[in-house]
């Protein structure tokens, strides 16, 4: 094979893991990569690596609406090549970063970004964009649209997104299923499914595979079962957690409604080892409705426990931190939340709560 064939051939696709990010990285921070010599942040949104001999970098991030059509993505990538230097990345949270050399070329970015809709901030001491999962949108088995919250939440939001004056960082997370996707966040809003699921006697045995589905459930809730003559699955309802594993391989059993669809907002989960080590969020309002487009219910909490927080924090403290230092009872007395029986774990099946009192031991 000639030298020109060898070249001509097309690379093999790699089908396992991430492409190879370097190549898509700003020169300088290839060139300097683990030997910045150090960094800070001239404003909210923007933060700068100077190099040990004294080259910058700029980093300008915005907050934009994660699910995007094309036009959107269009004039992101115009920005990024007319005012930076034509190197972005969007972070976890679906900000987009604009890498450039010059600082004169900040400050018209930052303007072309705002005047397009596009918010400078969300770095240090801020609330982040909130990271969320696809809802009605994309996903097959949404219980809410977790998309939707987020922009409720985020209209109130918005003003600690582009300034630096929380404690700490703050990010919250939402999700639209109970088993699919979520997160571990300083704020969580995650769906709540309350009532085991609704059995469509007359389809499951064309969709489901039975044994499939009855291996999903964790708590070995379902098992198969004859109704009116069709292969079915029938639900042990006092084992049954309403957690709706059963409900994507197989629609028939149908866990979503008006009435037993609500959501749950959990607190101080965190993923860092900064000062403390990473922690599991833990409850503070459950069955709030599931009442879209605005969700005002869960809009009206989140605000109780960001301004409470923000008001009794001290500085440096995530909000895991904070409750750990106040006690759970003056959290509720701050952020004037009910304290209700949906707080007890009274589950049977959970050996390790159980196991971890001085009195029962099985």
């Amino acid at each position: 094979m000639s030298e020109a064939e060898v070249k001509a051939k097309p690379r093999t696709p790699v089908e396992t893991g991430v492409p190879d990010h370097i190549q898509y990285m700003h020169p300088m921070m290839v060139e300097n990569q683990a030997n910045w010599d150090f960094h800070d942040r001239p404003r909210a949104g923007v933060l700068r690596h100077v190099t040990k001999d004294g080259k910058e970098l700029f980093t300008v991030r915005a907050g934009t609406q994660r699910q995007m059509d094309v036009y959107t993505i269009r004039k992101l990538c115009d920005i990024g090549d007319n005012f930076a230097d034509g190197h972005v990345r969007f972070t976890t949270r679906s900000n987009i970063e604009y890498m450039v050399e010059d600082e004169a070329k900040v400050a018209p970015m930052i303007e072309e970004l705002e005047s397009n809709g596009f918010p400078v901030g969300g770095t240090g001491a801020s609330v982040s964009m909130i990271s969320h999962t696809q809802g009605w949108l994309h996903c097959d088995i949404p219980g809410t649209d977790a998309s939707g919250v987020v922009k409720s939440l985020m209209d109130y939001l918005h003003k600690e997104f582009i300034q630096e004056k929380m404690p700490n960082r703050v990010r919250i997370t939402t999700s639209c299923c109970q088993i699919n996707c979520g997160g571990q966040g300083d704020i969580a809003i995650n769906v709540q499914y309350t009532k085991p699921p609704k059995i469509n006697h007359d389809l499951v045995a064309n969709v489901c595979e039975r044994p499939a589905v009855v291996a999903r459930c964790p708590v070995a809730a379902i098992r198969p079962a004859m109704v009116n003559g069709k292969p079915s699955l029938e639900v042990d309802e006092k084992k049954c957690i309403c957690c709706g594993a059963c409900y994507p391989p197989c629609p028939p059993m149908q866990i979503n409604g008006a009435e037993s669809t609500k959501i749950a907002i959990w607190v101080g989960g965190k993923h860092s080892n900064a000062r403390t080590k990473p922690t599991f969020h833990k409850l503070a309002v459950a069955n709030l409705p599931n009442n879209p487009p605005h969700w005002p219910e869960v809009a009206a909490v989140v605000r109780k426990i960001v301004e409470a927080y923000k008001t009794d924090a001290k500085h440096w403290e995530r909000m895991g931190e904070w409750i750990d230092r106040i006690g759970w009872t003056r959290f509720f007395e701050l952020t004037d939340l009910a304290f209700t029986k949906h707080h007890l774990d009274t589950w049977t099946g959970a050996r390790k709560t159980m196991n971890s009192s001085a009195h029962i031991h099985f």
